[in-house]
């Protein structure tokens, strides 16, 4: 492996990706990167009206997620030290060209693009997807209040956005690799034979990726 792991979990809300992060992390002794999702104080109300406060909840995601990263480079990545992180900060893209009218989607992509450049990118993607039904099931089952009043249709839109968007992922770093999960036939968090698998997805392609940077 070339330069420091960094490893990135993505797929859409409720599908485990903290979940994953945390017991690799344990496994490789990786330090933990996790998103900060409940402290946005402007989630809730974006469930109820995704229209009237997208902007709000998309720049809160924006800015702590660049915050997040820019600590990880100096404190670990800098210092050669391995992180495992449960989201990507080009996932902001994914949600705000879903929920963002034009305007005011121009104006997020400029503050993006500004604060993305210099960050780094992980030399490792895992991709957890699965159906709505596992997607309903799992967000049920970890009961966050911010997350009651999230529709279906929303919860599904959101899968295909995030199965569009790691084609093109892999289309445009094809020298990152991209282990994809199937969580409708895993389950890593009741099944250590499940975890064991990816373990060992995780573990050969350790051996191939190389640091990267956006």
């Amino acid at each position: 492996m070339t330069g420091v792991p960094f490893i990135a979990i993505e797929g859409p809300i409720g599908i485990g990706k903290t979940s994953l992060a945390k017991k690799l992390s344990v496994q490789f002794d990786f330090h933990l990167l996790k998103e900060i999702v409940e402290e946005n104080p402007f989630l809730g109300k974006f469930y109820d009206d995704i229209e009237a406060w997208s902007f709000q909840t998309e720049m809160f995601f924006l800015c702590n997620r660049f915050k997040q990263l820019e600590d990880i480079e100096k404190k670990y990545l800098n210092l050669q030290k391995p992180v495992v992180a449960d989201y990507h900060i080009s996932k902001n893209m994914i949600f705000a060209q879903r929920t963002l009218q034009e305007d005011k989607l121009e104006k997020y992509e400029d503050i993006y693009h500004i604060l993305t450049k210099d960050m780094p990118v992980p030399n490792m993607m895992i991709y957890l997807h699965g159906s709505l039904d596992t997607i309903l099931n799992r967000i049920r089952l970890r009961g966050r209040d911010v997350e009651k009043n999230i529709k279906a249709s929303y919860l599904a839109q959101l899968a295909e956005d995030y199965e569009t968007y790691m084609n093109a992922f892999e289309r445009m770093h094809p020298d990152i690799p991209v282990i994809r999960i199937n969580g409708d036939k895993l389950d890593f968090v009741n099944h250590q034979d499940d975890l064991d698998h990816i373990i060992q997805q995780v573990n050969d392609n350790l051996k191939h990726s190389k640091v990267t940077s956006i």
